[in-house]
């Protein structure tokens, strides 16, 4: 493992035949005889990409000399080792760094830079072998301290070799070499993650489900690291989440309030629990990006009122159990969370924020008190706060790794018993353990000041995508341009600070009117671009490109957007985004742009796309954009598209009662045409943008059946493209597709 974790030498004599270069390379000798590498280079180069290189060393070792020590020449090589060192530093604290030298000694090091130092070699004073020793012994130390427990514990339990009795059936991996497929099988996935992939019966690894042994001592850790009382690692994603906080605080027949910009597993949460749901309403503009909810709607007065005017909310007498909040927005919209704290401490028993998209806010100042828990942060005096984050969407987490995060109120502390009931409840007896140890490795990764780094350089790739794609504009996009969605006035000086991301009320670039003075900030790090055809107010230009049309040429390309709307998509700038993605994104958009302009033949710009639809043969891609833009502006979609979300939404049943109908099959699968009126027994889920329209129990009106009849027409029309709603259900009559959804009989 450690031949993984190189030591690096940086001397400029390093391939040279002088002294000074001899007696480095016997050191690199000495250094690799005792098992580890050693990788020398000549120079520093670029300070902040070589700095990021301390992800993947075990030490550094910097020489100087004489020469950089002469009259005139001093202050600059102390100036570039303090760079070096600082750069180093603001990523990792711990990693072993040494000066190597023939006779300069600490006293011609500023004590800034010496401070930062695990030692000071003499070149002459003792054998390679011997500083070799000591090199290693930090390397080492520095190492072993780097995983944190049940990493620790999974990594030496792969290690130790003990015959598997128990399950999964695979014995670590055994079986699979048993068959051809099973050996490709083993092959791809390799020997450790087979022979980690255990049973809950491995007692040196703890359980995850009553939260003992090394588990239990990487979520304290995590706990730590995120600034919460309580932190929980969950393995089937946010979804399991938001179902474990529900269950632990809902009971059936309570109030709840809830974003009705939530994620579907929220509304599970309330058919599964019971609930009656009073929804707050967000905002929305005519891209189709869903805005905040409007700052008045939080004030316990009109919450109020909204339970008072709810057919079955209305006789409940208890307070409200949990306010769910997506936080953030898919495009990126968050909260101040400090002023929904004091609006609604002691009004509501929990407040739930489902920060799936939002694990990184705590580590960056950036954020300041746009995010659920943090370090400092005030306590409600009698309310507890919840946070569910899904650590695979913003961290490095493996797909399923979520976890939740909990603040203790003044008044009450978390019954981890009680709490530990609903746990059971959605986390399986078999959990997959690489997922709890990514978790566990997820957050020892934003232990500062390396989270801090991460986050940092994220927020400064999202800029400088940004910067670049205004650059292109000035500079070639005169007729037209993809723009990123964002403040218009983002000046250089301003644009890394929080100021300029504050959603000031009115402002025409995010057309969700008058928001309330610093309640709403937009994360730079979600970068949503809008394609031409489309403006803020909905009105349609004579010409435009579908955003369906670029994400489908850009995955023909080998860019995967992460979720597309009418004339917009959507990226993310986690922190495994690299320069070379984001450029790349830019050089494939300008590719388009050249495509479209010359409306070049599908078969060259996207033929596999023409391959499974051979009805496009002979378009050109300004084509094919014409007519798929000129049907939405025919059918004013982005207007229809608004106002269906926006409409009332009237709760003719209990959710659960209305899903129990399902259950029992006391439903009637009517069509598009009829469903006017009838009660909605499932969730209905348009995507994009993936936010359920309505759900069990639901009445549906005019406009949300004007919508389907587009959809449905729309999708026999243009094959390919067609827009998928969860929810109904298409069948062949005649010949002919039908699409219903269930209704209550």
């Amino acid at each position: 493992m450690h031949l993984d974790f190189p030591v690096i030498i940086i001397d400029k004599d390093y391939r040279s035949e002088s002294t000074g270069g001899l007696s480095i390379r016997a050191l690199a000798k000495a250094i690799e005889k005792k098992g580890f590498e050693a990788l020398g280079v000549t120079s520093y180069g670029d300070l902040t990409s070589f700095a990021q290189q301390q992800s993947r060393a075990s030490a550094f070792i910097l020489t100087i000399d004489d020469e950089d020590f002469r009259e005139g020449r001093a202050e600059p090589t102390v100036a570039s080792l303090r760079a070096f060192v600082k750069e180093i530093r603001c990523r990792n604290e711990d990693i072993p760094i040494f000066l190597y030298g023939e006779t300069r000694t600490s006293v011609h090091i500023p004590n800034d830079v010496l401070r930062e130092l695990h030692g000071f070699i003499h070149m002459f004073e003792d054998t390679a072998e011997f500083i070799g020793r000591y090199v290693i012994r930090e390397a080492k130390a520095y190492l072993d301290s780097l995983a944190p427990p049940f990493f620790r514990a999974l990594t030496h339990y792969a290690e130790d070799g003990s015959y598997s009795w128990h399950c999964p059936g695979h014995s670590g991996g055994v079986a699979f070499l048993k068959s051809p497929v099973g050996r490709m099988f083993h092959q791809f996935f390799g020997e450790n993650m087979l022979r980690a992939d255990v049973c809950n019966a491995v007692e040196e690894l703890g359980q995850l489900l009553d939260h003992t042994g090394p588990v239990a001592a990487s979520e304290r850790n995590a706990a730590r690291i995120f600034c919460s009382d309580h932190l929980f690692f969950v393995t089937n994603g946010t979804s399991t989440s938001n179902k474990i906080v529900w269950h632990s605080t809902v009971a059936p027949g309570d109030v709840v309030i809830v974003d009705r910009n939530c994620h579907k597993s929220v509304l599970h949460s309330i058919i599964m629990t019971g609930a009656i749901p009073v929804f707050l309403m967000p905002t929305r503009n005519h891209y189709g990006i869903i805005g905040p909810i409007p700052k008045e709607q939080f004030r316990w007065e009109n919450i109020r009122k909204k339970i008072e005017s709810h057919p079955f909310a209305r006789d409940v007498k208890a307070k409200p159990r949990v306010l769910t909040i997506t936080q953030s927005t898919y495009d990126g919209i968050l909260y101040n969370v400090e002023e929904i704290k004091e609006m609604l401490d002691g009004a509501i028993d929990t407040l739930h924020f489902d920060e799936a998209w939002l694990p990184h806010a705590a580590f960056h100042d950036f954020y300041g008190d746009y995010h659920a828990i943090g370090a400092d942060r005030p306590r409600c005096k009698d309310t507890m706060i919840f946070s569910t984050q899904s650590t695979h969407k913003l961290l490095a987490g493996l797909s399923q790794a979520s976890q939740i995060l909990v603040q203790d109120s003044q008044e009450r502390k978390l019954d981890r018993d009680i709490f530990n009931e609903a746990y059971l409840m959605h986390t399986s007896t078999s959990p997959q353990y690489a997922i709890i140890a990514s978790c566990d490795v997820a957050a020892a990764m934003m232990e500062a000041p390396g989270g801090t780094a991460l986050v940092e350089e994220s927020i400064a790739e999202a800029l400088n995508f940004r910067r670049a794609m205004r650059k292109v504009e000035q500079e070639w996009g005169a007729d037209w341009w993809f723009k990123v969605w964002g403040p218009d006035d983002l000046s250089e000086e301003g644009i890394e600070e929080r100021a300029a991301w504050i959603l000031k009320p009115g402002e025409r670039w995010h057309g969700f009117g008058m928001l309330a003075e610093g309640f709403n900030m937009l994360d730079p790090i979600k970068a949503t671009i809008i394609t031409p055809g489309l403006d803020v107010d909905g009105d349609f230009a004579d010409w435009g490109i579908p955003a369906a049309i670029v994400t489908k040429y850009l995955a023909e390309h080998g860019i995967i957007v992460e979720k597309c709307g009418l004339y917009s998509f959507f990226i993310m700038f986690t922190i495994g985004i690299t320069k070379g993605r984001w450029n790349t994104m830019v050089t494939e958009l300008q590719q388009f742009k050249d495509g479209y302009d010359q409306n070049l033949p599908l078969w060259k710009v996207m033929p596999e796309f023409l391959a499974k639809n051979a009805r496009y043969a002979g378009y050109g891609l300004k084509d094919l954009c014409k007519q798929i833009h000129g049907i939405y502006a025919a059918n004013d979609v982005a207007h229809l598209t608004t106002e269906m979300y926006l409409s009332d939404m009237e709760p003719a049943m209990k959710p659960t009662d209305a899903f129990a109908r399902m259950a029992h099959r006391e439903i009637d699968r009517v069509p598009i045409d009829q469903l006017e009126g009838r009660i909605t027994s499932t969730l209905l889920t348009p995507y994009p943008p993936g936010i359920p329209l309505l759900i069990p129990g639901e009445r549906f009106n005019a406009t949300i059946v004007r919508y389907l009849r587009f959809a449905r027409d729309f999708n026999e029309r243009f094959p390919g493209f067609e827009t998928d709603v969860h929810g109904l259900v298409k069948a062949v009559v005649n010949g002919k597709p039908v699409y219903s959804v269930d209704c209550v009989r």
